[in-house]
């Protein structure tokens, strides 16, 4: 009988990470199928848990269904099913050999994302009425059913829920480009953090904008520096992230919300709160679209919860703003396109869905406290919940050199350049994004990876010559 003991990953609940062991354990070959788990007894003995840990450990597993339990005979890995061919998910770019990307914000990767994906399009194929009406023109702002659906998803991660104002869009960042190019004209200015999403710096370049860089520190944008800015001239829009700045992960404290509010209020200005970097609902602060809802453009998608490559994101807007909005969408696209809306709010009300989100956000969790720890002599930020660690690079070192040294190693990160808002300068640091690596042992391999790269003394400038 094999006498399957796993070394268990930190974080977490114990049941929880012995079922996950078992699923790396699988998928590495290392138990194959049909082979027999050791009793719970003796694995509690050898793990020094609870049997009552391990029975809740083989319970997950199965429900996840990892294992089958038979009556009288114990509990076996599962015979692959036709579903269980499907490549592991990772809901991203794929990885190049020996190389841990760490650059990009993506989920980390898990078997319920292909197995959920899979069973919302069997489910819309073997459904003649959904096809039908998946294919048919639809109106530019989606279906009344679909977008009720999605409100209603919205609604259960504590988001905007009002269908009546939503909009479907292909993805957040089809809805920033439609917002700054209707909301102001080529040549106005539109404000944002001095460090902030680099898709809305790229929008706004494209419809002519000028930028306007704010000061911020950890609490965010600073508002008496918003504040003189708009004595000398207000900005048309302005975009946040309040609840996650992506790079740095400030989050816009309660006042600064309000203070915010009423400048936009005292200078008539749009606010584009952009949420698509997902934090629990425990996480976040007042959402700006409750506190200002006649001038707040609530951005979401699904890229950070199932994943990218759907193209499926929700604008909340204003009434006055509907119509126009939905005119833009028509002469864009016309709609979006109806039969991946219906695969999308298929996956979402999917139990699974729910089961993975929950799944994420504890192992997001983990990896951020092994980045932490590894990295405490670099003084890492990264808020609670978030899947982002801005790191500030020791004296002397610079962020180009520092990816380009990293890169060599097999490692890739993110500078701060691209995120600079205006001419500003960037700052000496490097972003490291937690989900895309396959596992917490290849995140943990790249950490140390910068871990000892910072370590060493910078490369002398002579080698430049």
């Amino acid at each position: 009988m094999t006498i399957w003991t796993p070394a268990l990953p930190e974080g977490g609940p114990r049941y929880r990470r012995i079922a996950e062991a078992m699923a790396a354990a699988i998928g590495n070959g290392e138990l194959a199928p049909g082979e027999k788990l050791p009793p719970q007894r003796r694995l509690a003995d050898r793990l020094g848990v609870t049997v009552g840990t391990i029975t809740r450990a083989y319970a997950e597993a199965q429900r996840q269904g990892w294992v089958e339990s038979r009556v009288g005979s114990g509990t076996y890995v599962r015979q692959p099913a036709e579903e269980d061919h499907l490549p592991f998910f990772r809901a991203g770019q794929p990885a190049d050999d020996g190389v841990i990307d760490i650059s990009m914000s993506l989920p980390p990767p898990h078997p319920l994302r292909a197995r959920g994906l899979k069973r919302a399009l069997a489910g819309l194929i073997d459904s003649p009425e959904a096809v039908q009406a998946a294919t048919e023109y639809q109106p530019e702002a989606g279906s009344e059913v679909q977008r009720a659906r999605i409100a209603a998803w919205q609604g259960r991660l504590g988001l905007p829920d009002d269908p009546e104002r939503l909009l479907i869009t292909q993805g957040g960042q089809h809805g920033i480009h439609l917002l700054v190019h209707h909301l102001a004209q080529p040549g106005d200015l539109v404000a944002a953090d001095a460090l902030t999403y680099p898709g809305f710096v790229c929008a706004a370049q494209q419809a002519h904008l000028r930028p306007m860089a704010v000061p911020m520190d950890a609490d965010g944008m600073d508002m008496d520096a918003l504040a003189r800015l708009c004595a000398r001239q207000p900005p048309r829009l302005i975009y946040t992230t309040p609840d996650l700045n992506n790079p740095t992960g400030a989050r816009l404290g309660e006042a600064r919300r309000e203070r915010l509010v009423a400048l936009a209020r005292e200078h008539d200005i749009w606010l584009i709160e952009d949420a698509v970097q997902y934090l629990p609902e425990a996480q976040r602060g007042t959402p700006l679209v409750s506190l200002a809802p006649e001038r707040t453009l609530h951005v979401f998608s699904t890229s950070k919860v199932m994943a990218g490559g759907l193209r499926i994101g929700s604008l909340t807007v204003p009434e006055r703003l509907q119509e126009r909005l939905c005119s833009a969408l028509r002469s864009q696209s016309w709609m979006v396109p109806p039969l991946m809306v219906e695969a999308a709010c298929r996956w979402m009300e999917d139990p699974d869905s729910h089961e993975l989100l929950r799944w994420q956000v504890e192992e997001l969790a983990a990896r951020r406290a092994l980045a932490l720890e590894r990295l405490a002599a670099y003084e890492p930020q990264s808020r609670e919940g978030s899947s982002l660690v801005w790191l500030p690079l020791p004296a002397g070192r610079r962020s180009s050199e520092v990816q380009a040294l990293l890169a060599r190693r097999g490692v890739k990160v993110s500078t701060p350049e691209p995120f600079c808002m205006g001419s500003e300068p960037a700052p000496q640091a490097i972003r490291l994004c937690l989900g895309p690596a396959e596992t917490r042992e290849a995140l943990e391999r790249a950490l140390t990876i910068v871990d000892e790269l910072l370590g060493e003394p910078p490369a002398s400038p002579w080698q430049t010559l």
